[in-house]
């Protein structure tokens, strides 16, 4: 089985929903960093050396390759990443191998056989 990492960088008032919306695309888990740092094509704003930016989340998710754009998409759409300039960022990567998965595999394995 093949897997993509989808790497979300949300606010922080969006993670729980983005969350539960891969979730329902098919992704079985993720991993959540708090309190990251970004810029975009301009440079942050800030008040006497406070930065007025919102809190930002990464969120990390091991997902077969088959379901990946779907997750991904549906990340984005709940984010509304391309609507609201600002509001996050998501891609996924190529993984070349991963441990630790065999729960997911299981799981995944059915899912997949009926998608194909």
């Amino acid at each position: 089985m093949h897997f993509k990492l989808i790497i979300a960088l949300v606010e922080d008032t969006k993670s729980a929903l983005i969350l539960d919306a891969a979730r329902s695309a098919g992704a079985t888990g993720a991993t959540v960093l708090n309190q990251v740092r970004g810029e975009g094509s301009t440079a942050s704003r800030t008040f006497f050396g406070l930065n007025l930016e919102t809190q930002r989340d990464m969120l990390m998710f091991l997902v077969e390759e088959h379901m990946s754009r779907h997750i991904l998409e549906t990340i984005a759409g709940i984010g509304s990443f391309d609507e609201n300039p600002g509001s996050g960022i998501a891609f996924q990567l190529d993984v070349e191998d991963a441990v630790g998965v065999m729960r997911q595999v299981s799981q995944l394995s059915k899912v997949v056989e009926e998608r194909l």
